[in-house]
């Protein structure tokens, strides 16, 4: 079974190294040169390209934007049940299908040049990679959907943007069905594939872990889902953040040096500042940020936006941020921000009760303090895949004033 296993596996890997090459990576290296590249790999050198640090890469990403709903949608019907065993193939079970499959368009050079003329400067690809996977038990990504990633990670890097890529939603499918030990297998497996096919781009593409999953609920022995214990949930969210960075780094090449993007624990600002949350050992250093949500999620969901206790609440999540990672030269990354406030979420005794004006207000308390914040955006909600422009005239002009 091991060597079926093996087999299987070097076969994957022939596949994948062919869906990635080409593209904005550097040309195809002769043989005396793939020689020394892989020895490289061995024992990283100082030869190879000097990526800048985590802070330096922090401080030139500027306003970043999601494109939601898109290469981590898939077919989650009954997702929440130990019944859904494996993904759901959706129809011709080619990238697009998933690409689409919770409404958004195929996307376009054209959609992210309109991303970049609004003023942002990274865009987070968030990928379920476990659409149009095999299920061998080998957790080998389909060359075809990590080639499409690909593609729209080129499109950025046509822009000049920069792109972070992660693993989305396949974080909570995994988790929830493995024990510690078989989680770490898989994450190992799916970043070594992801490294390895990424490995000669520039530090313009950013690697983050997970998405908000870590140290999340399991399937019990009934099937049905359970919370971890605090101890047991911050020991999976260290141990597999641990894993990330290992694996990347072990596939050597630009990934040694390549800025990472480390997830907290259910991305939640209080959980993932508490001490108990460990930020992984490096080979690199100075390459790591640290990944969190939503420095307002408590006041957007009692329905505060707008008022005093809104300013405050978001002020000393901040401060908490400052304290256990700004304070240590640990980037702030925020993965996930309100790009749109709806009415019915703002208080009754709002002082500020427009939707752009609250997202000026967040959007310079984090940039002031150094994070990077990065809209959460779905189709045609905050940007317009189809104008390729931001849809609200206020809006833009927030978004434009604080790229200047």
């Amino acid at each position: 079974m091991i060597e079926k296993v093996r087999t299987l596996l070097l076969a994957a890997v022939v596949f994948i190294t062919a869906a990635c090459a080409g593209g904005n990576a550097p040309a195809s290296t002769t043989a005396a040169e793939s020689t020394s590249a892989a020895a490289a790999e061995t024992e990283p050198t100082e030869a190879g390209p000097q990526f800048r640090t985590a802070a330096e890469i922090a401080a030139d990403m500027g306003l970043g934007w999601n494109l939601g709903n898109t290469m981590e949608a898939y077919e989650a019907s009954g997702c929440e049940k130990i019944t859904f065993e494996w993904i759901p193939v959706i129809g011709d079970n080619k990238p697009s299908d998933y690409e689409t499959c919770w409404g958004a368009p195929v996307t376009t050079q054209e959609m992210i040049d309109g991303v970049k003329a609004a003023g942002f400067n990274t865009v987070r690809i968030p990928v379920f990679w476990g659409n149009m996977m095999k299920n061998d038990g080998t957790w080998t990504i389909a060359p075809e959907y990590i080639g499409r990633v690909k593609e729209i990670v080129d499109y950025c890097m046509n822009d000049d943007l920069y792109a972070v890529v992660n693993i989305h939603h396949f974080d909570e499918f995994v988790i929830r069905r493995n024990d510690l030990e078989h989680s770490r297998d898989i994450f190992n497996r799916l970043w070594t594939q992801i490294a390895e096919c990424f490995i000669d781009y520039p530090d313009t593409l950013v690697f983050e872990g997970f998405n908000e999953y870590l140290g999340g609920d399991r399937f019990d022995e009934n099937g049905e889902l359970k919370p971890q214990s605090k101890e047991d949930a911050y020991l999976s969210t260290n141990t597999l953040n641990q894993t990330f960075v290992s694996a990347v780094r072990a596939t050597g090449g630009n990934n040694a040096q390549r800025t990472l993007v480390v997830s907290g624990y259910w991305t939640n600002i209080d959980n993932t500042t508490s001490k108990r949350f460990l930020m992984p050992d490096d080979t690199a250093s100075d390459r790591l940020m640290i990944s969190v949500h939503y420095v307002d999620n408590s006041m957007y969901w009692m329905n505060r936006i707008g008022s005093q206790d809104w300013l405050d609440y978001t002020d000393s999540q901040i401060s908490l941020l400052d304290n256990a990672f700004g304070s240590k030269g640990i980037p702030v990354f925020l993965g996930e921000t309100t790009s749109r406030y709806p009415r019915s979420n703002f208080a009754k005794d709002a002082i500020y009760t427009d939707s752009s004006e609250c997202l000026k207000i967040v959007l310079e308390k984090l940039t002031q303090h150094g994070f990077v914040p990065v809209l959460w955006d779905v189709t045609d909600n905050f940007y317009s895949r189809s104008t390729c422009s931001i849809k609200d005239a206020d809006d833009a002009k927030v978004i434009k004033e604080l790229a200047e």
